[in-house]
């Protein structure tokens, strides 16, 4: 089985025999959806795909490879009428220069324009009886030469254009006063979508279909293209990207068939961990694996017989620029500690659809927005709604976490000294369970950092993040926060993963509690002169630390159960405000 990872066309992929999840039964359902459609997904997961195979279905160049290409698929045995019936125009705006001056982006637009319509002359040469004039500095009238070369042909034009936002988010992010001469007033891109919603109201193009990443640019252009339908929050094309675990399981067990080093049960669990877990709408059935990593995944398991050593593959980190965004707004750090957490979930009145450049960098940013913009960009996905009709929202996966908890890290702990010190207290303790060095560290150094950030909780949640953003590591770990058992919510897990158990690493599960200096009845400087004996004894802390010790021992057992683990190691820890810790090894 070959797996296409990084091939976005669907004709080589087709051709050459790789593995494709198709999705070809949903073509009829988006030709009833509308004519002008609007889909947007987190960055690689698989929109360009998508509309690859829409082209090749559409494209009448097409009609004579429709055996080959959709033959043993599900529209192959029952087409719609529209099949290799138009004249395919597909722009790319990801293929745009955004540096430069404001000038420069605006010939690579009409450069980008120019050139597709080139193609499109030579793709359907054939078919044309008048020629199509090319303006170079002016493409908007280049397409209308286009529109009028064709106005006289049965075929309509069937218009796709990938990563709509591509280039203009790039502009955004760098010069703001740029990106508002693209998309306000009478800026190039606006002035774009208009002709393309002019072409589509009988003028040659019957129609369209948009991919991107966020809807930011889209709100800004709203009355230079406001005949789009959003299908993007719609139940039925919930999976028209990315994989369904049953999908995931039936490839995993085709891979072992001829026999494997690997057990298919194990390979699930541990994709289902790293990659699994986005939905995109609120009353999807199911969550989905993230497409592009299932296939890195997939494809390194095939050729090497065992799960790669790098569960993150690269080109998904680029998220990483959104969260020090967020990060940077007032409650932003907030927020991202929170979704960590994942004692709750994220709650919000609903999902913003519609938000534009003056939301962006200049609005109130409030907990709606930035959970909006997290949702988008793919690193936190939908959980549900509450009783209140409110919408809720969680980290998807251990790839998304590990986006968090280096940005808090940077936050956080961003000298060097610092760094170094945590991998050599963070090794010690996996490798022998020894927790002082850890606690250690966390008094001195790191909860007079967490103490005098602006906060609104100093509980449980801050001291589960000193250990997390501490221990993670996705190397050797399926490490976890708020891991669901029969028997409750582990607080932290660490469990070696299966392709890592040769190494000198514990299984290891630790359950916090938090007790206000109110509570125990010191000050913070009589906490800080007494030693952990003194501390550990005092009735309070006696009663806190059992408490912690019998959800450990509950939450060990059916760990070991789960994972099948012969020593797992237990620890109840417990806080005592920002000040100390104590702990007790669970037996």
């Amino acid at each position: 089985m070959e797996f296409p990872y990084g091939l976005s066309d669907f004709g080589t992929l087709i051709g050459e025999g790789y593995f494709y999840q198709d999705r070809t039964d949903r073509i009829p359902q988006l030709e009833k959806a509308g004519r002008q459609l609007i889909f947007i997904r987190p960055r690689r997961f698989g929109k360009s795909l998508l509309l690859s195979m829409l082209e090749h279905y559409y494209d009448v160049n097409q009609a004579e490879q429709f055996a080959a290409l959709f033959g043993n698929l599900a529209i192959g045995r029952n087409p719609t009428p529209r099949r290799n019936q138009y004249f395919v125009m597909k722009w790319d705006f990801s293929l745009v220069k955004a540096q430069g001056e404001l000038k420069e982006i605006e010939a690579a637009l009409h450069q980008h324009l120019n050139d597709r319509i080139v193609q499109f002359a030579a793709d359907y040469a054939a078919y044309l009886t008048r020629p199509i004039v090319l303006r170079p500095e002016n493409a908007i009238s280049s397409l209308e030469s286009l529109l009028t070369a064709t106005s006289a042909i049965p075929h309509k034009i069937y218009l796709l254009i990938d990563e709509y936002d591509n280039f203009a988010n790039d502009v955004l992010m760098a010069r703001q006063q740029d990106y508002e001469a693209l998309l306000y007033g009478e800026g190039l891109l606006k002035t774009v979508f208009k002709a393309v919603k002019a072409a589509a109201s009988g003028r040659g193009v019957d129609r369209v279909f948009i991919t991107g990443v966020s809807p930011v640019v889209l709100s800004d252009m709203t009355s230079g293209y406001n005949v789009g339908e959003n299908i993007y929050l719609e139940p039925a094309f919930n999976d028209l990207c990315g994989f369904t675990e049953a999908e995931i399981a039936a490839v995993l067990a085709r891979l072992a068939e001829k026999g494997a080093a690997w057990s298919p049960a194990e390979a699930l669990d541990t994709m289902r961990t790293f990659y699994n877990g986005y939905r995109f709408s609120e009353t999807a059935a199911e969550s989905l694996y993230n497409p592009t990593l299932a296939l890195y995944f997939l494809k390194y398991l095939a050729n090497h017989g065992h799960y790669p050593r790098r569960m993150l593959d690269e080109n998904l980190a680029m998220e990483r620029n959104k969260l020090v965004y967020v990060s940077r707004l007032p409650h932003g750090e907030s927020v991202l500690v929170r979704a960590l957490g994942g004692d709750d979930a994220l709650t919000i009145p609903q999902l913003a659809q519609r938000f534009g450049v003056q939301d962006v960098l200049a609005a109130l940013k409030d907990e709606t927005f930035m959970v909006s913009l997290l949702y988008y960009f793919g690193v936190l996905t939908w959980v549900g709604v509450t009783g209140f009709n409110e919408e809720t929202f969680k980290i998807p996966n251990l790839v998304a976490r590990s986006l968090y908890v280096e940005r808090l890290q940077e936050l956080w702990l961003p000298e060097y000294e610092d760094k170094a010190l945590i991998q050599q207290i963070g090794k010690r303790f996996c490798q022998t369970g020894d927790l002082q060095p850890l606690c250690d560290f966390i008094e001195t150094r790191y909860f007079p950092v967490l103490s005098n950030r602006d906060y609104r909780w100093t509980n449980e949640l801050l001291v589960k993040m000193a250990f997390l953003t501490l221990l993670f590591n996705d190397r050797l770990y399926m490490m976890v926060s708020e891991l669901e058992t029969d028997r409750g919510y582990v607080d932290l897990s660490l469990i070696v993963r299966p392709d890592m158990r040769r190494f000198q690493a514990l299984d290891l599960v630790l359950e916090f509690k938090y007790l206000g200096l109110k509570d125990l009845g010191l000050t913070g400087e009589q906490t800080r002169a007494k030693t952990r004996e003194e501390l550990v004894v005092l009735p309070v802390v006696v009663a806190k630390l059992d408490e912690a010790e019998e959800q450990a021992r509950r939450y060990g057992v059916a760990l070991r159960d789960r994972y099948r683990l012969t020593d797992l190691r237990a620890f109840a820890i417990v806080a005592l405000g920002v000040e100390r810790l104590v702990w007790r090894v669970v037996g």
